[in-house]
């Protein structure tokens, strides 16, 4: 179900950036070298907090959201669950946006080494 159509992940690897010079067909972009543009590595290292992010933040939501029961009375029924998966959607995207680079960066640093070397 998809609840954003500008959400980074939505249309998948097409969301990131791509140089000319990428194999047709390649899931990673290519490492942005010195003589490119820094836009570009800007926009790698936010496509990088983005998907680490809405991954670990999404992944840990769903399992905090597990472990709760439905309450025996005034359950809203698959109308709640629906407005829920919304509600934890747009929380992920803000816990993301507010403290993704902290977990994001040493990994983004350590993927454009492994990539370089």
């Amino acid at each position: 179900m998809e609840l954003r159509s500008n959400h980074p992940l939505a249309y998948g690897s097409a969301a990131l950036p791509h140089s000319s010079g990428s194999a047709p067909g390649s899931a990673l972009p290519p490492v942005p070298s010195a003589q490119e543009p820094s836009g570009e590595g800007d926009a790698l290292r936010e496509s990088f907090q983005q998907f680490v992010g809405q991954t670990l933040f999404g992944q840990m939501l769903s399992s905090m959201r597990k472990t709760v029961d439905q309450p025996a009375y005034m359950h809203g029924g698959q109308t709640e669950k629906i407005f829920q998966q919304q509600l934890d959607q747009i929380m992920v995207e803000d816990i993301t946006e507010a403290s993704a680079d902290t977990i994001a960066d040493p990994m983004f640093e350590l993927f454009t080494l492994r990539r370089a070397g």
